[in-house]
């Protein structure tokens, strides 16, 4: 039997990876030069011939600043998509570069460049090459990171960035097969360094790969697990909206001034994680320095039911009122006579010398 992970993908396996938006009016394609995006261009391109009529699609090359032979490569990309009909596009990351956490500010920069581009285009979508092996290893960088259950679904097919839906038709592709088909079509294709710059936590991730993948903790069976969270996730998520809707109905005391209110006792008696992701979700809605992070909003929810548990009455006593307040990513959190409210916090006065 052939190894499926080595074989170049077919026009009809083409199709079926990007039929999802053959009715998209155009498509923005993130290209670097790598095996990887190279190889979704050529396959994009192909499939595109086929259709009757289908979407514009354009490759875009976000050159970061940060290698020499990064202008280079974007030119030979511009030459193969020239060659595939399509336009192409480099756009740079100009201005100062972070010391620190730079692979995350290089990532915020390429995505709301590729958005840019996108709605200069008037593209619904903007395609990525992120491919299983990238899954696997985003699963294991969360995992060490003590993500929870939304972080450990790693990456969906289809999520919304920067005012446009970012897909990744390749998420269940081996970067092999990628690598096959380019090596059929004679296309050649940049190789970055950084990827295997240990500095950086993926390279290092990927260096313990073929350990893991010998203990049967391999791409796919990683990508599956990821694929399993992301479905749990889903119906969490689920069970989430109902006990929004179940909150918001017993609360029918409308909020001032913005915000959201929950009874205490109806909340109280939820499981925790329903509560841990109803906070989340009413943080990050009101709050203006988000995302809140899980481990401080686990604490907060300590602190809730602490502050819970110390006002109930005790034997021949009467119970104190309930009362805490906490800011949480710009978000004020109170509960206070069995209510808790979330809302947006006051601005922080500026100091002045």
């Amino acid at each position: 039997m052939p190894d499926d992970d080595h074989v170049p993908i077919s026009a009809r396996d083409a199709k079926r990876l990007f039929a999802d938006w053959k009715a998209a009016p155009a498509i923005v394609l993130a290209v670097s030069g790598g095996p990887d995006s190279i190889a979704l261009m050529w396959l994009a391109a192909r499939w595109r011939r086929a259709l009757a009529r289908g979407p514009r699609l354009i490759a875009v090359t976000v050159d970061h600043g940060l290698r020499a032979e990064a202008a280079a490569e974007a030119r030979e990309v511009g030459r193969l998509a020239r060659s595939l009909d399509l336009t192409h596009r480099t756009l740079r990351w100009t201005g100062p570069k972070p010391k620190t956490g730079l692979p995350a500010a290089a990532r915020a920069a390429r995505y709301r460049l590729l958005a840019q581009a996108a709605q200069a285009a008037r593209a619904t979508h903007i395609l990525t090459a992120h491919t299983r092996d990238d899954q696997a290893e985003t699963l294991l960088m969360r995992l060490l990171r003590g993500s929870g259950i939304a972080g450990l679904a790693a990456m969906a097919r289809e999520t919304e960035r920067e005012g446009v839906l970012l897909a990744r038709p390749l998420l269940n592709v081996p970067k092999s097969q990628l690598i096959a088909t380019l090596q059929r079509a004679k296309i050649g294709f940049a190789d970055d360094p950084t990827n295997r710059d240990a500095g950086f936590t993926r390279p290092r991730i990927r260096t313990l790969m073929p350990a893991l993948a010998a203990e049967g903790g391999d791409a796919r069976n990683l990508a599956r697990l990821a694929a399993r969270l992301a479905r749990a996730n889903a119906a969490v998520e689920i069970l989430v909206d109902g006990a929004e809707r179940y909150l918001a109905l017993r609360d029918r005391q409308s909020p001032q001034g913005g915000g959201q209110t929950f009874d205490a006792t109806a909340f109280a008696a939820m499981p925790e994680e329903i509560r841990l992701r109803l906070l989340l979700r009413a943080i990050n809605r009101f709050g203006h320095e988000g995302p809140a992070e899980l481990g401080k909003v686990e604490a907060l929810l300590a602190a809730l039911d602490r502050t819970a548990a110390d006002s109930r009455p005790k034997p021949g006593h009467s119970g104190q009122k309930q009362r805490l307040k906490q800011t949480l990513a710009g978000a004020l959190v109170s509960l206070i006579d069995g209510r808790i409210r979330i809302e947006p916090a006051p601005a922080r006065r500026r100091r002045t010398d």
